[in-house]
């Protein structure tokens, strides 16, 4: 297996002047791209890193962040993003967890990072008009150097990634150049990329789908439009510009791209492949997707930081809420819940925890400096996902929510995901949340939270349930109607907001 420096000197070696990245006036081609990539190399050898050394990157997807991660990659770094929206607890936290040696930033997350002291006392290297002291990386960036040779192996680690934490301290994730660059290679098989395709280079390099789009799209010789922060008009605006031939987005930034008053299937004639992933996509957005865009491949990807892969679905409409098999580099099982034992598969139709095989290609090896959390996660040559799921009949996984997740009332067992697809296709529906509410008698009662697209009431939306074959101890009980359904920054949503009280009802 090829570390991912050589990887990407191959790319450049096969497609020199084949357009690399996009970022507004910014264009490179991959010869062009490969020069600042060294230039950037030759900064980080003058800083004094060496291989192996972490470095914290708090960045949007800028072009200069996107050249920062190959840079470490042939430099034999391991680059540790972080959300660049952290605050100073989270930042110092990730500096001394990581033991940093540099931080790399910008000027939206400056304030945070003047304030971690931890951070504030590292080499500091700021993306844009450098500020208190820090260093320039657009210097770095335009400083002549020898191209770089790779100096990494395909066994040492590329990146390490932090868990979103929702409920302890986040989790690094190290993960080897051998796994990323499996990782990628699986990605552009299961979502049939062919050569010189153009991807919206929107979801951001601290998080895993980010990350594989970029790599996936240096395999392919094709180019990575940045759009360092989401927002439709954005969106709309660089696939029309520049013809995107793919999307892999999490669904809550599918769903604001389709309802904007500015999207028509015009606009977005250049896409042909649609991907998702990140979370359950309800029954209604992806009838309104397929709808919209009519793709010619319509992608569910299931999957995790730790394991990139799980299974795949590549003809997602065709079976709403099934997530596939079993990706190319991987095996899944369900076992049922609470079970000690790898061996004990859960039967058909029946809902259990999802594990995945820890020797696949894609695979992490464990929790950095954390033994607790592997005990937990990790058993018997097996990842627990923490997820919760069933196969069907035919074979096929359905992904039903977290284990904590799970709302027991009366005794029964209620994946929110289920209730939530039904809802969703209510016309009146906009977006819709459901999760268990402490009750007396029940334990937990399903209480449904719904964005509204018109009137509606709860008395219509429990009609809507009962008719549409939803089991009745499943029916939610309750119906909040809110502004805003919370989410993540990158779009997954936080249910644990809602059960503590933090949203904001219908105005």
């Amino acid at each position: 297996m090829l570390d991912l420096g050589t990887s990407l000197l191959a790319s450049v070696e096969r497609d020199p002047r084949a357009l690399a990245i996009v970022d507004g006036e910014t264009r490179l081609t991959y010869r062009e791209w490969y020069t600042r990539i060294s230039s950037l190399v030759a900064g980080l050898d003058a800083m004094g890193l060496q291989r192996g050394d972490r470095i914290l990157t708090l960045m949007q997807n800028r072009w200069e962040n996107a050249t920062l991660h190959w840079a470490c990659q042939l430099a034999g770094l391991v680059i540790t993003p972080l959300n660049w929206r952290a605050k100073a607890d989270e930042v110092a936290y990730a500096v001394t967890d990581s033991e940093a040696r540099a931080i790399f930033y910008e000027a939206v997350a400056a304030p945070e990072v003047m304030a971690a002291p931890e951070a504030a006392a590292l080499p500091r290297i700021m993306a844009g008009e450098p500020t208190d002291g820090a260093a320039s990386l657009s210097s770095m960036l335009e400083a002549g150097a020898a191209d770089a040779r790779p100096r990494a192996a395909a066994e040492d680690w590329s990146l390490m990634l932090y868990t979103s934490g929702t409920t302890s301290r986040p989790k690094g994730v190290p993960r080897r150049h051998r796994a990323e660059r499996a990782a990628a290679v699986a990605h552009v098989a299961q979502n049939l990329y062919h050569h010189s395709e153009r991807t919206l280079g929107v979801m951001p390099l601290y998080h895993t789908m980010g990350v594989r789009s970029l790599l996936a799209t240096s395999l392919i010789g094709g180019t990575f439009v940045c759009l360092p922060r989401f927002d439709v008009a954005g969106a709309l605006s660089a696939i029309e510009a520049e013809r995107v031939t793919n999307l892999y987005l999490v669904p809550t930034l599918y769903h604001d791209i389709v309802h904007h008053e500015s999207f028509s299937k015009d606009r977005v004639r250049s896409v042909t492949k649609l991907g998702f992933a990140g979370a359950s996509m309800t029954d209604g957005l992806m009838k309104k997707l397929d709808e919209a865009f009519q793709p010619a491949l319509f992608v569910n990807h299931y999957g995790s930081s730790e394991v990139y892969t799980f299974t795949i679905d590549q003809k997602a409409p065709l079976k709403p809420g099934s997530a596939g098999r079993a990706g190319i580099n991987q095996m899944i099982r369900v076992v049922p819940l609470g079970a000690r034992s790898t061996e004990t598969a859960a039967k058909p139709g029946e809902e259990g925890e999802i594990i995945a095989l820890l020797n696949g290609d894609e695979s992490f090896e464990g929790y950095w400096k954390r033994p607790e959390a592997n005990e937990k996660a990790l058993r018997d040559g097996w990842y627990f996902t923490g997820d919760t799921g069933f196969f069907d009949a035919d074979g096929d996984l359905f992904v039903t929510g977290r284990v904590d997740d799970m709302i027991i009332t009366g005794g029964e067992n209620v994946s929110p995901v289920e209730v939530e697809s039904c809802l969703s296709l209510h016309e009146k529906v906009l977006e819709v949340a459901v999760v268990g509410l402490p009750d007396e008698r029940w334990g937990k009662v399903v209480t449904a939270f719904v964005k509204r697209a018109g009137t509606i009431t709860a008395e219509e939306l429990d009609d809507h349930c009962r008719t549409s074959g939803l089991a009745n101890f499943r029916r939610p009980r309750s119906y909040v109607f809110v502004d805003a359904i919370p989410k993540s920054p990158v779009g997954k949503l936080l249910r644990r907001k809602l059960v503590a009280g933090e949203y904001d009802s219908e105005t």
